[in-house]
């Protein structure tokens, strides 16, 4: 076993390297474990392509490079990142003792947590690799809306996260198509009502995507998608439509798997923090970024929480006496 740590972070992403940044500047030494296969290091944005809406970099860049940049600065400053996931965690422990996947044990006198969350998928062929090239699919409207302008895009669900990104995308797209694989949606009414009455979307009700199609685009020859191979989940009666989009909005599961057992969770299973800091039940436990965040769910606001979590476990080391 190590020396004891100040700070340890489970967790990278734009949260988790933000809170290791300020962390290292305040000369906290902090250790972040990113995370390895299946988990993913480096979050949601290592699936994602081009991020235009992240403020400083006005030509956008790719969700890799920027959290690799991330990373980088973190690292400058004194952190240090480990690859590997944290299959462990005792916080009756004083200090607190985690467990690495390779078996090492760590202490520290506080943690910070920044898992994330995760969009659910459909899980068919293609899926991944088309939105990780932002070649057609992604699960985040307010992320990738604006590069569907003027085009016919689809999104998958029914309940109120559904009808929210349908609606945000008819501020760009041409038609949007709601494809729900039942009869009734789960959304609230007032909701359902508000989507009914934009003429910009359709609805394709007890459909459910069969396939992706694809085709090849120029100038980078790389393979898009066009349309859907769509199952009529009563008949089982197959059509196609072309679409230039497909979001999916079928929820988000948060990585709190290894806290269900220590930490209160809300009702989605989202890590409760107390009021509007990152400080969860347990004093010296912080949470921020997607894990805590079932509304937002932006690169920015991550970063932001992550900021919050390191201030807030800086003064509560100094008000030990640490």
């Amino acid at each position: 076993m190590s020396s004891i740590h100040q700070v340890i972070i489970i967790g990278s992403g734009p949260a988790g390297y933000t809170a290791a940044l300020y962390a290292a500047r305040a000369n906290l030494a902090p250790v972040l474990f990113k995370g390895s296969a299946p988990n993913l290091p480096g979050g949601q944005l290592m699936m994602t392509s081009e991020v235009e809406n992240f403020p400083g970099f006005p030509g956008g860049l790719l969700g890799p490079e920027l959290m690799a940049k991330f990373e980088e600065q973190s690292i400058r400053f004194g952190a240090v990142c480990i690859e590997e996931n944290i299959i462990a965690i005792d916080f009756k422990s004083k200090p607190f003792l985690v467990t690495s996947e390779s078996g090492e044990t760590y202490q520290s006198k506080t943690i910070i947590i920044a898992t994330g969350a995760n969009a659910k998928l459909l899980g068919i062929p293609q899926e991944k690799e088309l939105m990780a090239a932002g070649a057609g699919v992604s699960a985040c409207a307010t992320c990738d809306g604006a590069f569907y302008k003027n085009l016919e895009v689809a999104v998958i669900g029914g309940g109120d996260s559904a009808l929210e990104e349908a609606l945000f995308l008819t501020r760009f797209a041409k038609k949007v198509t709601l494809i729900h694989r039942r009869e009734e949606l789960r959304a609230s009414k007032i909701m359902q009502d508000r989507a009914k009455s934009n003429p910009k979307i359709f609805w394709l009700f007890n459909q459910e995507v069969n396939k992706l199609l694809t085709k090849k685009t120029l100038p980078l020859n790389k393979e898009a998608l066009c349309g859907l191979e769509l199952k009529n989940t009563i008949d089982n009666t197959i059509t196609n439509i072309d679409i230039e989009g497909l979001f999916v909005a079928i929820g988000h599961e948060p990585s709190t798997k290894l806290f269900k057992n220590s930490l209160a969770l809300d009702q989605k299973g989202y890590i409760k923090t107390l009021g509007q800091s990152s400080k969860t039940e347990i004093v010296g436990v912080f949470a921020c970024g997607d894990v805590q965040d079932s509304y937002y769910r932006q690169a920015i606001t991550a970063a932001g929480s992550g900021c919050m979590a390191a201030i807030d476990a800086e003064r509560y080391l100094e008000s030990m006496g640490h």
